[in-house]
């Protein structure tokens, strides 16, 4: 027999850890059930690095928190309990460490707590948008409800950043593919070359001569120029986390051409989806602003929607402050004036969110469709070049030897 680890519920809502022998890790959750115990995690013992401090916005936690949500929507709907309902996503969730997230959630819930107090013991699955929704479900008794909508929230948000991510990724790898060969034929291929002129003795053309000084330099000064641009980068990474660091960066994203229309389209639609799932579940529009800026990418948009919460309160309006602070789509402050006139605020955001989806995936679209070109022109331009510059040497070379 062997000795399992195990962490398990009691039946008050505890959390339980120990060891217990058996032959195999299912027998040994048989035997926590018929002690009275909800086996939570049975297997090794994990180390003491084992406590879920990993960064907030990986992918696998992302889709764990869909899962959740959208589990839990399913069956709260159907009339399940929540507690119950709870146990049942957790023994449905397939990662170990999101398992124990879901139970520890329990726990917390059957000591007296709210389910959104509960899930706000996690932050780092659970943000402030996220608690805030379902604290107002509770507020309405339509926790089912709410669930269904945040399904929606985290599924689309899910989908836009996913592809971002993808339309971004072919672009990169064509920078460093391209960088990459630039590289190797200035390292590698170029003093080749330059062996066989040298023995020549004859005066090279001057495309060939500043090719070979160029080729000279890299060799020479190659890794302490890598080692300078390793440090400058490094360097303004701690930059970007400062506070007037980020906020130079967010700003200058937004004025890159094509690049930046997409970002700020980007930052309209993740604005816009926040709003609709918080004013639609009743929250109020100056704590919604507050909230829907605090999951922005870009400080520079997340701080203007302060001057926009000062404008609710002196009782302009969301649409006049937005348009103010210039840095949403002038087509965003018009949705919201129809929006405000006709009472259907939380509709109105959803159309915007639509709308600047689209959007988002149109720019990206149109900044790849013109960046892949032009890395492929510039390379093949760089590459022309050298190829000239080496058939110009040969054929001096040739014509000396007639």
């Amino acid at each position: 027999m062997t000795s399992f680890f195990f962490r398990a519920v009691t039946s008050d809502g505890k959390l339980r850890t120990g060891t217990l022998s058996g032959d195999t890790d299912k027998a040994v959750a048989r035997e926590l059930r018929n002690q009275g115990l909800i086996p939570v995690y049975v297997g090794v013992q994990p180390k003491k690095s084992f406590q879920l401090k990993l960064p907030a916005f990986t992918r696998g936690r992302r889709r764990d928190v869909l899962f959740f949500t959208q589990e839990l929507s399913t069956l709260l709907n159907a009339g399940v309990p929540l507690d119950r309902a709870l146990t049942i996503t957790s023994e449905l969730t397939e990662r170990p460490g999101f398992r124990f997230i879901v139970m520890d959630v329990l726990r917390v819930l059957k000591g007296g707590r709210s389910l959104a107090d509960s899930l706000a013991t996690h932050p780092e699955y659970f943000p402030t948008l996220y608690v805030n929704i379902v604290r107002a479900g509770e507020a309405s008794g339509a926790l089912g409800a709410v669930f269904d909508r945040l399904a929606q929230f985290e599924r689309t948000r899910d989908d836009l950043r996913s592809y971002l991510i993808s339309s971004m990724i072919y672009p990169g790898l064509l920078v460093f593919v391209g960088l990459c060969s630039i590289l190797v034929l200035m390292y590698f291929v170029v003093p080749r070359f330059a062996q066989v002129f040298e023995e020549s003795r004859m005066r090279m053309p001057l495309p060939t001569q500043i090719l070979l000084e160029t080729s000279r330099i890299v060799k020479t000064y190659g890794w302490l120029a890598i080692g300078a641009l390793v440090a400058a980068a490094a360097g303004l990474r701690a930059y970007i986390r400062t506070v007037p660091g980020r906020m130079w960066w967010d700003t200058f994203r937004l004025r890159i051409p094509l690049l930046g229309d997409a970002l700020r389209k980007a930052e309209t639609s993740r604005f816009a989806r926040a709003m609709e799932t918080l004013v639609a579940n009743s929250v109020p529009l100056v704590q919604s602003l507050g909230i829907a800026g605090a999951i922005l990418n870009n400080r520079k948009i997340a701080a203007s929607l302060e001057a926009v919460a000062q404008g609710v309160k002196r009782g302009e309006g969301l649409a006049a402050p937005l348009r103010r602070t210039g840095q949403f789509p002038p087509l965003a402050a018009h949705l919201l004036s129809v929006g405000e006139e006709t009472g259907r605020l939380d509709q109105m955001f959803g159309r915007m969110a639509d709308i600047y989806e689209t959007d988002t995936r149109a720019a990206i679209k149109r900044f790849t469709t013109l960046f892949e070109p032009m890395v492929i022109l510039v390379m093949g331009v760089f590459i022309g070049a050298l190829i000239l510059s080496m058939l110009l040497a040969i054929t001096s070379i040739n014509e000396v030897a007639v």
